[in-house]
């Protein structure tokens, strides 16, 4: 009995490159701030979560080649280890923030209807 092999759709890429591509944002993010910190003073527990961030990152490049689950873990992470003491300091900076999420929201719809999107559907042609 031949059975189907499973074939890594479009979608597979799409998230595979997009993950990859925000690793590298935040490693450039990270490591950009990291390095301002020898300039202006870093509180010392955004210095020490941006270093875990950091090695969590650049481990997620060799880990994350074959697990979804860890690069996407990793990015959710290292965003958080930047945003969440940025916004206990200054609650107001969550206003913007709540303001950016209206984009990300339509994004994740957008990126959730293509992965429901089934592989075998093709459109109909034209004449």
């Amino acid at each position: 009995m031949n059975t189907p092999v499973p074939v890594r759709g479009k979608w597979d890429k799409v998230e595979f490159y997009t993950s990859y591509f925000l690793l590298l944002v935040l490693i450039s993010f990270i490591g950009t701030r990291l390095g301002f910190a020898t300039v202006w003073q870093l509180p010392t527990i955004d210095f020490v979560l941006s270093v875990i961030a950091v090695l969590l990152v650049l481990a997620s490049f060799w880990f994350g080649r074959q697990s979804r689950r860890w690069r996407l873990w990793s990015i959710a992470f290292a965003t958080a280890t930047q945003i969440v003491p940025m916004v206990i300091r200054e609650p107001v900076l969550l206003f913007p923030l709540i303001g950016a999420l209206i984009p990300i929201a339509i994004l994740a719809g957008c990126l959730i209807a293509l992965s429901r999107k089934g592989a075998n559907i093709r459109p109909p042609q034209g004449s």
